[in-house]
């Protein structure tokens, strides 16, 4: 069974600080056919409170083809674009000195989402170097260690947890549970990008609604350090770690993080508390992205809930659109572009969706720039059934004005509960 959803609770983006800016579309869902034409409606609350107004045209996310002064009429204006083929495309409207043009707000829409296509095929030695991988880290024992802790709520285990991964690196996480000696459904959480500390409500939270959970830091670091250490780590030994060794598929800076989702799922899978059938995998971003491999990868996780994830489509712009963070396509950091993308195509999550056997749920901001919806829904299109996509119409990367509420309310108030009953959450 296949779902497509759309959430329309805001029709607008809003900016405090300089007032309000209103860009509202002809179609609420932000879905066009081909031959389609999208209408924007520019709407602001005072004029004098703007400088230089200004539209650009994006289509696929990617290059302007399209900019101007937008001219406005008792506080409005319109800009329209024609869908000549499947697509997506971005408004933006800017303002302020020009050369600079820091503030923006944004539109855009899709079409015919069902037909977009991927733009590049998976490598055809794709399984052997990933089974080659998993070998690879078969041949060091997990060694887990725990350190617990005490909290106040006695009604749940806490645990900081280090396992061993390829290479001499560690697994840093940390680990919750309900007190009892009952079997529990077990969740996987995978964490968004940047260089911070894992917070314990992330884990105690869902120990409370009955989940055996594991929370992955993706570097090989202190889960719980002070702020300023991270803020060095990210400054300088961590600096751009998305680049990394991005020029082989073997020193890639991900093959160790997503080899820690797969060790990840072992873990889970070997656990007494685990009630051995749900293994649920949850991340947002880069966490989407690993998720998405993990579901992909590891043929025993049984459904898996991706937001806004990164990592679709790498190569996207050879066929005009942007690609997926960490948009290795430009993201050479002066290395040969060639040696980047061809060793992008084995981290390129969009290669690891025709193996996903499990229900699959993915939020998708039509609105996003860092991880664009064309690249997203294509990876997604190479799955027939057992999928659950949302459009957020609203949604750019962030969750800002609720524009993403509608994949949280579905994933925490239907996925889960049916998960942890053992439901397939794609069943009526």
């Amino acid at each position: 069974m296949k779902k497509i959803l759309i959430s329309l609770p805001f029709l607008f983006m809003l900016l405090p600080l300089y007032g309000q800016i209103t860009i509202s579309s002809n179609h609420e869902n932000g879905i066009y056919a081909v031959g389609d034409t999208i209408t924007w409606q520019i709407m602001i609350d005072s004029i004098d409170k703007y400088d230089s107004l200004r539209f650009a045209i994006k289509p696929g996310a990617y290059q302007v083809t399209e900019q101007g002064r937008l001219e406005l009429n008792n506080n409005r204006a319109e800009v329209s674009y024609r869908f000549t083929e499947p697509g997506s495309v971005i408004l933006e409207v800017r303002w302020g000195n020009p050369g600079t043009w820091f503030n923006r707000v944004v539109g855009g829409g899709v079409c015919a989402p069902a037909e977009l296509e991927l733009s590049e095929n998976r490598p055809e030695d794709f399984h052997e170097f990933w089974n080659d991988k998993i070998k690879e880290l078969a041949a060091v024992p997990m060694n887990p260690w725990l350190q617990y802790e005490s909290l106040d709520d006695t009604s749940v285990i806490y645990a900081k947890v280090m396992m061993d991964n390829i290479r001499d690196s560690k697994i840093q996480a940390q680990l919750a549970r309900p007190n009892s000696c009952s079997k529990y459904p077990a969740l996987l959480i995978v964490q968004w990008a940047g260089v911070y500390g894992l917070s314990k409500d992330w884990v105690i939270n869902r120990a409370k609604e009955g989940w055996l959970v594991l929370n992955i830091n993706p570097h090989d670091l202190p889960i719980d350090r002070e702020e300023d250490f991270y803020r060095s780590q990210s400054q300088n030994e961590l600096k751009n770690y998305w680049a990394i060794g991005n020029d082989h598929r073997d020193s890639s800076y991900f093959l160790r993080m997503y080899l820690s989702c797969y060790r990840g799922v072992e873990y889970l899978k070997q656990h007494p508390a685990w009630n051995g059938r749900t293994l649920a995998v949850t991340g947002d971003s880069q966490g989407g992205q690993q998720t998405v491999m993990t579901a992909g990868l590891h043929p025993d996780v049984t459904a898996a809930m991706a937001l806004v994830p990164a990592g679709f489509d790498m190569l996207g712009p050879r066929v005009g659109r942007k690609g997926g963070w960490p948009q290795w396509h430009h993201n050479t950091e002066g290395k040969d572009s060639l040696q980047v993308w061809e060793a992008s195509r084995y981290y390129d999550v969009s290669n690891f969706v025709r193996d996903i056997k499990c229900p699959i749920l993915v939020g998708v901001g039509l609105l996003d720039e860092t991880c664009p919806p064309e690249g997203i829904i294509a990876g997604m299109n190479q799955l027939e059934e057992h999928k659950e996509i949302i459009f957020l119409p609203n949604s750019q990367h962030q969750d800002r004005n609720g524009s993403q509420a509608l994949y949280r309310k579905i994933r925490d108030e239907v996925w889960l509960p049916r998960l942890k009953e053992g439901l397939n959450p794609l069943d009526n």
